[in-house]
């Protein structure tokens, strides 16, 4: 069993933290999956880039599986984390939409009234998250939040988000100068 992790190249906040983990030791280039995706491997982990919009790519989990044969026993989506109120953040999440009736279509993914099983690894990295952005001192600046989960992918594997939100301000302070917001995702 492998665990996948997806990041999309469209999304410096999903692409950041692909690129920190990459630059740990161990990856290796992985199988072809699709046209616009590039895999890499390192133990159980399994890195999946793509080009599309992160939350329209259904059933990554099962073309992973009938690609290569393994079984995707949970799913990462890395992501930037979009709020009114333009706080940065760090936010893990679960993914789907129950809330929406059969005959409402979702603004940004998933099955209307559907949500994946979650990720049991969603406490332990919320905690995880509180205690080393507490260590690179981006607390209090940054908010360490578990969302509500608002939209898809669909997936048939326990899955979640792990997403980095900050003001365009913010956003390349720190992602352009100091890295740390990605680094600090790859570290947990």
């Amino acid at each position: 069993m492998v665990i996948l992790v997806v990041a999309t190249t469209s999304d410096p906040a999903s692409i950041g933290p692909a690129a920190a983990f990459l630059a740990m030791p161990g990856w290796s280039p992985g199988p072809p999956i699709a046209e616009g995706m590039e895999s890499f491997t390192n133990g159980d982990v399994r890195l999946l880039k793509h080009e599309h919009s992160i939350i329209a790519e259904d059933h990554l989990d099962h073309r992973w599986q009938e690609t290569t044969g393994e079984i995707v026993s949970e799913v990462i989506f890395l992501s930037k984390h979009t709020a009114v109120s333009n706080r940065p953040a760090l936010t893990v999440h679960p993914i789907g939409v129950p809330h929406l009736r059969e005959d409402e279509t979702p603004p940004q993914g998933g099955i209307p009234g559907w949500a994946a099983m979650p990720n049991p690894r969603i406490g332990p990295w919320l905690r995880l998250m509180q205690k080393v952005a507490k260590d690179q001192g981006l607390v209090p600046e940054f908010e360490i939040t578990l969302e509500a989960t608002h939209h898809g992918p669909v997936t048939n594997t326990p899955t979640m988000f792990v997403e980095i939100g900050t003001s365009l301000y913010l956003f390349f302070h720190f992602f352009f100068t100091s890295g740390m917001p990605s680094s600090l995702t790859a570290e947990v």
